[in-house]
């Protein structure tokens, strides 16, 4: 299983280097309605592949954790504010390396299937949250209260569904009752391959770019 586990990562590492960071699922084009913030809050976690695969790992960690409902919570938050704190002009240091790293950590820890505090997890889930809001912020900058409003509203319902049903696959469709099963595992295994190949583009976009 190690082996296979490992296979996967380097799979994943491989597959995805030439992938951009989607960061306007606009165009580049600050919503200015209701309906465009909303519909840009929606599309901003999906298209995203670093976001994206984080919160699909908020949900396979968060179905082992007492309160799996609640849990995803904390990122949802996290992310709320992050996006806020850029609107109102605060950066945010190193983003991109904390973003992918997050990845990459979150995606070792399901991996390795380790029984590890709820707390930590929740930490994680928090201050990764800050930095992929912030990342979010950056599509709504300058917006107007009433898209600013949707596109929170927006990316909080599909980044909660998404962890939701990831967790509902991981605890119904694959009856995965422990945390060291063996599919969450290589599921952690492709999210933290992923992780790795957009931080190694990053670190080289910073020392050659």
């Amino acid at each position: 299983m190690r082996y296979k586990i490992a296979a996967t990562t380097v799979l994943a590492a491989m597959a995805v280097p030439s992938l951009a960071f989607a960061h306007h699922p606009m165009g580049g084009a600050t919503p200015s309605t209701l309906m465009e913030g909303l519909l840009s809050g929606f599309g901003h976690p999906i298209i995203g592949v670093d976001h994206l695969a984080f919160v699909v790992l908020v949900g396979l960690a968060a179905v082992f954790l007492t309160r799996k409902y609640v849990a995803p919570l904390a990122f949802i938050f996290g992310t709320v504010a992050g996006c806020l704190l850029i609107t109102n002009g605060t950066a945010l240091p190193y983003a991109e390396l904390v973003i992918t790293g997050s990845v990459v950590l979150l995606g070792a820890m399901v991996m390795s299937g380790r029984k590890i505090p709820s707390g930590v997890y929740l930490a994680i889930f928090a201050i990764a949250g800050l930095f992929h809001g912030g990342a979010y912020g950056e599509a709504i900058v300058g917006a107007e209260n009433s898209p600013l409003v949707a596109y929170l509203v927006g990316f909080a319902a599909i980044q909660y569904s998404i962890a939701i049903g990831a967790g509902f696959v991981v605890e119904k469709l694959w009856h995965a009752t422990e945390a060291a099963a063996a599919k969450p595992r290589i599921a952690g295994a492709v999210a933290a391959g992923i992780g790795v190949a957009f931080f190694v583009e990053n670190v080289e976009g910073m020392i050659f770019g």
